[in-house]
C-alpha cells in the first residue's frame, strides 16, 4: 500500500530540550491512525512539524512522495493536507455556510457553482446543513468543531489530521462523530490525536505511541492494548498533550 505521509528522524529540540527525537512514520493512504501517548510526549510538537507550523530541527517529511520539510504550511494545505486545531478557529461573525465557502474557494477559485456545491456537501456530511445561515458563535461548541471539520473537507483533503476533535463534545455527538469518521474514511487517509481512548479503539486501524518524544510503540488497537509498556506509559495515567 502507497504511503501519504512519513517522516525520517524527525526531531524538534527547545533550548537544547528534546521534544521529539529522530522519529520514523509511515503513514498508509487510506488508513485511520491514532496518534497517543502521556503529557509531554511530543505529539502536538510532532504534528505541528508535518503540518508545518513549527520547522524541524532535523530530519524529513515526504507527503504522497514529495518532500515538504522547507515548505510553509499553505503549501502543504495546497498539496491537499488539512488540519483541524485543538482550540476551534472557526471565523466567529460568519454564518457556518460563509466559513465553508472561504476554505472551498483555496482550492476551487471564484467558481462559484462549484464552490456552492462543495459547501452544500461538506455541511451535509457533517450534519450542519440546517446551521449553515447560524453565525459559527451561536454554535455549540461541538457544531463548531464539526464545523472545523466541515471547512477541512471543503478543500479536499487526502490526508486530513485532527487533533482532539472529541474535547468538549457530549456524548450523543461523540456517536456522531464516529459515524462522521468511519464516512471520511472511505475517501481520506485520517491521523486523529485524541485522548478519549474509548474513541481511538473504536475507529483506529492502528496507534502510534509516543513517549519523550519517541515512538514506544505501534500496532492495532488490541495490540497497544495489551503492550505492558503502554500500559505503564500511558493507558494507566489517562494522560494526553
Amino acid at each position: 500500500m502507497s504511503l501519504i505521509l512519513s517522516t525520517r528522524g524527525l526531531s524538534k529540540s527547545f533550548q537544547g530540550l528534546r521534544a521529539v527525537h529522530e522519529v520514523d512514520f509511515d503513514l498508509p493512504q487510506h488508513q485511520v491512525r491514532a496518534l497517543i501517548g502521556p503529557n509531554g510526549a511530543g505529539k502536538t510538537t510532532f504534528v505541528s512539524m508535518l503540518i508545518g507550523r513549527l520547522a524541524a530541527s532535523a530530519g524529513r517529511i515526504c507527503f504522497d512522495g514529495r518532500d515538504v520539510t522547507d515548505m510553509p504550511a499553505h503549501a502543504r494545505v495546497a498539496l491537499g493536507m488539512a488540519y483541524t486545531f485543538q482550540i476551534t478557529s472557526v471565523f466567529a461573525r460568519l454564518s457556518a455556510h460563509e466559513n465553508v465557502a472561504l476554505a472551498a474557494r483555496r482550492h476551487l477559485g471564484a467558481d462559484q457553482d462549484a464552490v456552492e456545491a462543495e459547501v452544500q456537501e461538506a455541511l451535509g456530511r457533517t450534519g450542519l446543513a440546517d446551521r449553515a445561515d447560524a453565525l459559527a458563535q451561536d454554535l455549540s461548541y461541538g457544531h463548531q468543531r464539526l464545523l472545523e471539520i466541515a471547512m477541512g473537507l471543503a478543500q479536499r483533503p487526502r490526508l486530513m489530521i485532527l487533533d482532539e476533535p472529541t474535547q468538549g463534545l457530549a456524548e450523543g455527538e461523540i456517536a456522531a462523530f464516529k459515524a462522521l469518521i468511519r464516512d471520511l474514511a472511505r475517501d481520506t487517509t485520517i491521523l486523529l490525536i485524541e485522548h478519549n481512548m474509548a474513541v481511538v479503539m473504536e475507529l483506529a486501524d492502528r496507534i502510534t505511541v509516543l513517549n519523550f518524544g519517541e515512538i514506544l510503540a505501534e500496532g492495532t488497537p488490541a495490540e497497544i492494548h495489551a503492550d505492558a509498556r503502554v500500559q505503564a506509559a500511558y493507558l494507566g495515567s489517562g494522560g494526553d498533550d
